[in-house]
């Protein structure tokens, strides 16, 4: 633990306030032995709250479902009590994965013009690049043949030392499409913060996001709240729904994106468990064995570094 300090002291020895930490080197056991790229597809965690929005028939219970799914789409890569920062991704790297999802028609169908050709209609694939170095600028889709629901999303991450903890920016965008019903939902991204660097790290969600669907007008605002210096709860999230043209909101969501989340529906005047992300099931992701994968893929890349990590 001391080395770990003298080392944290020396890094902090060459960083300003507000200085970008995207080519500060930074020691190895902060590392989280997976790429930015992987870390990405827990979006997917819970890929049967993401295929459930296209199943609605209703626009409004759509939304709400969005809100579901992106709401509990935060805890999974984060159950770990120390906070660790993932490898930043080389130019043209890729990371692919899959999911089965029990409970839903089977289709053993390839989809061979997919983003990964190997899967089948019934499995949730993904796809991630790391499309730009400079600034680092990561791409990363999403699909779901039979359910006809696609995600695509584009994420620049900004690093900054803020003095006792770093703040990552994260700009860009994503869009959940429902291909059938021509719908798009367009989502951005909290930022996260690296807190208490010099003792034991920790992870926290700030900032607001919003959720919108052009066509059907319905639209979500997100905050996520970081914890005051004193006393209040860590992981903490509110959201309010709105129908098209409406200034009230007919549900108002709050809780913790690690936690339980509850919902009072204003106009049933009612207040009802909205989702717990610890009592439902965090689907794990199939990845192709190291010897199978491309020159690209991620822990074909980083097998050496996640070796000598362990």
């Amino acid at each position: 633990m001391e080395a770990h300090g003298s080392m944290i002291t020396h890094l902090l020895s060459q960083v300003k306030i507000g200085m970008d930490l995207t080519k500060v080197v930074l020691p190895t056991f902060i590392l989280e032995r997976r790429s930015l790229l992987e870390m990405y597809a827990d979006y997917f965690a819970h890929p049967d709250l993401f295929i459930k929005i296209s199943d609605l028939d209703d626009p409004r219970d759509r939304i709400v479902q969005v809100c579901r799914w992106y709401m509990s789409a935060y805890h999974a890569g984060r159950k770990s009590a120390v906070a660790k920062k993932p490898y930043n991704p080389i130019l043209g790297e890729v990371f692919q994965c899959h999911w089965d999802i029990p409970g839903i028609s089977q289709d053993a169908q390839e989809v061979r013009d997919g983003p990964v050709p190997w899967c089948r209609r019934d499995q949730l694939t993904f796809l991630a690049e790391q499309v730009s170095h400079h600034p680092p600028i990561s791409a990363f889709y999403a699909e779901h043949y039979n359910k006809k629901i696609t995600f695509a999303a584009h994420v620049w991450t900004k690093s900054k030392f803020l003095g006792l903890s770093i703040g990552v920016h994260n700009i860009g965008e994503g869009v959940v499409t429902l291909v059938d019903r021509s719908e798009e939902y367009i989502v951005t991204f909290p930022n996260g913060y690296g807190r208490s660097i010099l003792t034991v790290p920790w992870i926290e969600l700030g900032g607001s996001v919003e959720i919108k669907c052009p066509q059907s007008g319905y639209y979500a605002n997100v905050e996520f709240l970081t914890k005051p210096f004193y006393g209040g709860k860590r992981n903490r999230v509110s959201a309010e729904v709105y129908a098209p043209s409406e200034k009230k909101p007919f549900v108002s969501i709050t809780g913790e994106w690690s936690g339980l989340m509850e919902a009072k529906w204003h106009d049933k005047n009612k207040t009802e468990v909205f989702v717990d992300v610890n009592r439902i099931p965090i689907f794990k992701r199939q990845v192709r064995p190291i010897v199978e994968q491309d020159e690209y893929e991620s822990r074909r890349v980083w097998k050496e570094v996640t070796a000598g990590l362990k």
